[in-house]
């Protein structure tokens, strides 16, 4: 499973990248923000940091407005992903821009209906939202295997990116339902390196080394 970090801010997208933890980055304009830049050029920047996609959100919510906003992003750099709304105007503008060669991901998905319609439109990707469905008591997790299931029943080259993830369990549940790719947090992806027992087994291995007055340097 590739690992998208959901995030624009600069020196988390590097810490990780430098590490191989970053396959892509997914940005909106709420989290770029917060940074207090310019939406263009911190997603120029992000873009020359990441080889893989970078998902840059139209704000327009007529289709021909996203066409032309999603033309500008695309040509920030090659690696753009335009990310639009799953609403019936979003997906006229995920057709138009894939048609014209533009990675697209479509996003807020909450339903298999929903993705079913994004992958016949030509989405290279497809956000179901899993924490926001958690959120009204409903499994998020059990969009994601119902999408899955679909997709791979008719042969559905669009991508799902489970979006909205809020543990790292929903990161191993969204490995093992076969996502193909999870965007998340900077803080979600390195606490995947936590365990109680790793804490306690290095703690007993560091009195071991005290005791035995152990040096290597």
């Amino acid at each position: 499973m590739k690992f998208f970090v959901d995030t624009a801010e600069i020196d988390q997208i590097k810490e990780l990248n430098e590490l191989g933890m970053v396959d892509g980055v997914t940005t909106n304009p709420s989290l770029i923000a917060k940074s207090g830049r310019d939406i263009l050029e911190v997603t120029k920047e992000i873009c020359s940091i990441v080889s893989g996609p970078v998902s840059a959100e139209v704000t327009a919510l007529k289709a021909d407005e996203m066409i032309a906003e999603g033309r500008k992003l695309a040509k920030i750099a090659p690696n753009i992903a335009v990310k639009v709304p799953l609403t019936w105007d979003g997906l006229k503008a995920c057709k138009v821009l894939s048609d014209e060669g533009n990675m697209v991901n479509v996003t807020l998905c909450f339903s298999a209906n929903q993705a079913l319609l994004a992958a016949k439109a030509g989405a290279t990707f497809i956000s179901p939202f899993v924490g926001r469905l958690d959120d009204i008591n409903l499994d998020g997790l059990d969009l994601i295997a119902d999408i899955r299931q679909i997709y791979d029943n008719y042969g559905f080259k669009t991508q799902i990116l489970a979006a909205s993830i809020r543990s790292v369990n929903h990161m191993s549940e969204c490995a093992k339902i076969g996502a193909d790719v999870a965007t998340a947090p900077a803080s979600v992806i390195k606490a995947m390196a936590n365990h109680i027992l790793t804490d306690k087994g290095l703690a007993g291995f560091l009195a071991d080394i005290e005791k035995a007055k152990i040096k290597i340097l």
